[in-house]
């Protein structure tokens, strides 16, 4: 994490992560997943404990593998893909229903991002944040571009926002 002041008043040394990639080419092994590992990778830099990304098939794969990961009760789950226009694209509609509350701050940012970052395309991810329970969960994009955009604005804020999650001050 790049500012370690922050308040992390409540959140674990190791905080839980889960990561799960939702692309039904992955999951079919047409190419391999590229953007759950770099979640992980970047997560178990900043101190989370989290195994392998679950990858799974757009469509009602990515609600069972949301609902079962968030049964874990972890602190938090980003998920890669399906954010976009094509009608397959889902992840969003199977995150909605799951969240108790939502962080539009979060995804408008990780848009945001995109777009400062050259990539005008990026205002089309329907990418949503929120929080289900005392779990943090978040979409990215698919594409290695836009989780790299994504990880770069949680990496300043992921610690207070679990913080805040949990009852910790502003």
């Amino acid at each position: 994490m790049s500012d370690p002041t922050q308040a992390t008043e409540g959140v674990p040394e190791a905080p839980r992560a889960f990561v799960v990639t939702c692309s039904t080419r992955a999951a079919g092994g047409v190419y391999p997943d590229r953007g759950g590992p770099l979640i992980v990778a970047a997560l178990r830099e900043w101190g989370f404990e989290v195994g392998d990304p679950t990858v799974v098939p757009d469509g009602p794969a990515v609600r069972e593998a949301l609902e079962a990961v968030l049964a874990a009760e972890p602190d938090l789950v980003i998920t890669t893909g399906g954010t976009g226009l094509s009608p397959t694209d889902g992840t969003p509609e199977a995150t909605r229903p799951l969240l108790d509350r939502e962080v539009s701050g979060i995804a408008e940012a990780i848009r945001a991002a995109g777009v400062r970052a050259g990539v005008p395309t990026a205002m089309l991810s329907r990418g949503l944040a929120g929080i289900a329970g005392s779990t943090l969960v978040v979409n990215l994009p698919g594409s290695s571009g836009g989780v790299k955009d994504g990880l770069a604005v949680l990496d300043p804020v992921l610690r207070h926002a679990l913080s805040q999650i949990r009852g910790g001050d502003h």
